[in-house]
């Protein structure tokens, strides 16, 4: 079984050394000092952990394609294990020895390979992490991931929780992947989760967020641009477009149940009507969410995220409907503000049923956007200094399908 490697072999020596190739220190942010002691760290302040090995691969070097402006891409090692269950490994526990208890068999990912619906996989990734006190990570599926309904956690030894890499911790980081809509194909290297890195808690509070809408508008949407008719309760809502445009009434699509397989780093790949059906507005405005089945829909709202903050979409609350909405929440500074050519961006909303058929109606409440700021801004912003496939997204499959 995988087990982690510190930097200190004649082949991780390379790796430093190329690190230190791909990562120079440039002269500008040798002057940029942190502006506030506590928030996510930005583009540059990653590559410094980069350079310093507090975040680094003991076979290959991270690159700078996968810094992004508040967070990292997360790469898949060479190998996945089918395993019977998912599983947290808790306190005393490494994920390699439960891989040894549960795995059913190993899956080579060096040239490729299926990664089958319904099945669960626990994969090393290339990233190891050296954290140090009062810095913490948390992770979230890349939108693509889950815009292809791809369930993605990330997983740490001694790990009580998902998705998150607690103070101090050394060690290696695994995904869990499972595949719930199609059957996909996979590969060393192939991008699914991304990490960001806090120190302290800086989420906004509610008067926080009113103050930093008065300063940059947040939503622009008919009538609701206005500070007083935002709701705003641990967090801002999110309400999901039922009607659509006026002339196609398009509202989403619900994926079709026996496809063929997508591969995940294939863009513009594929025939949308191969694995969509579209679904277009009734007179009432609602949509009956069918058990089990996945749809892609967008919100209400147009969102700006503002330079110097990055959010995260999180459920509104389970217990006000038999769904679940957005298993990629990450929204990175810039994304649909003006500096980076946003006019305010539409919000994708992946929605997936319960047990038992649920109305969805036009204008309800199926998210919050929970803001936090930045320890500075970051020298990159999305859709202007990094290519992005969703800046001024209205209702937009991943990018894997023809546009």
């Amino acid at each position: 079984m995988p087990k982690v490697k510190e930097p200190t072999d004649r082949s991780s020596r390379n790796v430093a050394e190329q690190v230190s190739i791909l990562f120079p220190l440039g002269a500008e942010e040798t002057s940029l000092a942190p502006q506030h002691n506590t928030g996510i760290l930005p583009a540059q302040e990653i590559r410094r952990l980069i350079r310093e090995n507090v975040l680094f691969s003991a076979t290959e070097p991270i690159n700078n394609e996968q810094v992004q402006p508040a967070s990292m891409d997360l790469r898949l090692g060479a190998k996945a294990y089918r395993v019977r269950a998912s599983f947290l490994p808790n306190p005393g526990a490494r994920v390699d020895d439960k891989i040894h208890a549960l795995a059913t068999h190993e899956v080579d990912l060096t040239e490729g390979a299926v990664l089958e619906k319904g099945c669960v996989y626990i994969i090393p990734l290339l990233e190891s992490a050296r954290f140090t006190k009062r810095m913490f990570g948390f992770a979230n599926p890349k939108s693509s991931t889950g815009r292809l309904d791809i369930f993605t956690r990330l997983i740490t030894d001694h790990a009580v929780v998902f998705d998150q890499v607690p103070e101090g911790y050394k060690g290696q980081l695994y995904a869990e992947v499972s595949p719930r809509t199609f059957g996909v194909i996979a590969r060393k290297g192939s991008k699914l989760s991304q990490l960001r890195i806090r120190l302290g808690s800086p989420h906004a509070s509610d008067t926080g967020i009113r103050r930093l809408h008065e300063e940059v508008p947040l939503v622009h949407t008919d009538g609701a641009d206005d500070v007083e008719k935002m709701r705003i309760s641990g967090g801002l809502a999110v309400t999901v477009d039922l009607k659509g445009d006026p002339t196609s009434r398009l509202i989403g699509y619900k994926a079709k149940p026996h496809t063929d397989l997508v591969d995940i780093d294939m863009v513009d790949a594929y025939d949308v009507l191969d694995f969509w059906d579209p679904i277009y507005a009734n007179r009432e405005g609602t949509l009956i969410l069918d058990p089990d089945a996945f749809y892609i829909l967008v919100s209400k709202e147009a969102v700006t995220i503002p330079p110097d903050h990055a959010a995260e979409m999180v459920p509104f609350n389970p217990l006000q409907g038999e769904f679940r909405v957005h298993y990629a929440g990450f929204f990175d500074p810039g994304f649909g503000h003006a500096d980076a050519g946003g006019q305010g961006t539409r919000g994708e909303l992946e929605v997936r049923s319960y047990e038992v058929p649920f109305v969805l109606e036009h204008g309800q409440i199926v998210a919050r956007l929970i803001y936090e700021r930045l320890t500075q801004e970051p020298d990159r912003l999305y859709g202007r200094d990094i290519g992005s496939s969703y800046q001024k997204q209205g209702l937009a499959l991943s990018k894997h399908f023809r546009r």
